[in-house]
């Protein structure tokens, strides 16, 4: 869908984009990284309004690089 502009399950074209966000204590759409909300990477949702499809998204290359020290490299 990020992509392409359409919905991979309908095809339908009107995707909403939800921007990630991060809240008080770590609140939101986001993964912690660490332990303050300054280590949370973003996680952008695209949603099909037809359909209700959603995908997950880190749109930064440096969020991306975060966690695969986190997650692969620990």
């Amino acid at each position: 869908m990020k992509n392409t502009g359409r919905c991979s399950k309908c095809q339908h074209q009107d995707i909403l984009r939800i921007e990630g966000n991060v809240g008080a204590h770590g609140a939101g759409n986001n993964i912690m990284t660490g332990w303050t909300i300054w280590s949370a990477v973003k996680v952008t949702r695209l949603l099909c309004t037809s359909c209700g499809y959603s995908e997950e998204w880190i749109e930064d290359a440096e969020d991306i690089a975060k966690l695969v020290k986190k997650f692969r490299d620990a």
